[in-house]
Formats: C-alpha cells, structure tokens, sequence
C-alpha cells in the first residue's frame, strides 16, 4: 500500500490525538509513505500552534519538532511542479478546496498517474476526503470518524 500523507494525517504522528494510533498504523504497514514538500512547513506551524494554544507543552512541542525533523528525511518527497500547481489550480476551483489541500490532491493524482499504482490518500480534512472521493482516489480514514 502506497500512502500520500497530507498535513492534517502526518501531524497525528507526532501530536497525540485522535487518529494517530491509526495513523501509525497505516505508516507501519505501507510499502512507502510519500507527501509533497510544502507538508513540512504544514506540519511544523501546526506544532507550534498546538504548543502557542497551549494543547500541549512547549517541551513537549519541541520533542515533537525534533523527531519530525528527522523523520523528515525517510519520506518520500514530492516537489511541487508547474504540472502540480497547474492541477491543483484546476482543482481548487472544481471543487472549493483550499491552496494547500488542492497541492495535495493534485500531488496524489499525480502520483498515482506515474507509478500506474493505486495511492491511498491520508487525510483528516472533510472537504480534502468529498474532492478526493470526487476524483476516484481511495481515502484514509474514508470519513471523518474523529474530532480534531
């Protein structure tokens, strides 16, 4: 199983909340886990909005960070290409979504076109999860079973 991770599903793995012992899981047991460059600024502001918003200890934050960090480097990366944001603009329109959630989308789609392989899309972000339906992509966890 292939995994494109977005924001909102990658931050689980380093804020526990609900959906992170899922998305352990997932991680645990995919061939490879791929999300797109912009998914590491993503992930590090919401840390430290979580720690600002007093959701969890600035130590705890800086833990956080710190593994993030170095993990950073055994995902699979995508950059974000004229082709993507091309795609993603197209997307945003179609079906309402925000700048970064439609870079994600597209980086799926994009994805999943070069490998002829089906790719599972991890998200927590209700519109991300009805666009990503729209388009034919399998989703994780599939609907919005948690509260974030």
């Amino acid at each position: 199983m292939i995994l494109y991770m977005d924001a909102s599903a990658l931050v689980k793995r380093y804020i526990a909340e609900s959906g992170s012992e899922d998305v352990n899981a997932w991680i645990s047991t995919a061939e490879a886990t791929v999300t797109s460059l912009v998914t590491r600024t993503e992930v590090a502001a919401a840390i430290c909005r979580a720690a600002r918003m007093k959701l969890i200890l600035e130590e705890d934050a800086q833990k956080s960070l710190q593994v993030f960090r170095t993990e950073w480097n055994k995902l699979q990366r995508l950059p974000v290409t004229e082709t993507t944001a091309a795609l993603a603009d197209h997307l945003a329109c179609e079906h309402g979504l925000r700048g970064y959630d439609a870079i994600h989308l597209a980086a799926t789609m994009l994805w999943q076109e070069t490998l002829n392989i089906p790719v599972i899309l991890v998200t927590f972000d209700n519109e991300l999860i009805l666009a990503a339906k729209g388009v034919g992509l399998e989703v994780l966890p599939g609907s919005i079973q948690y509260a974030t």
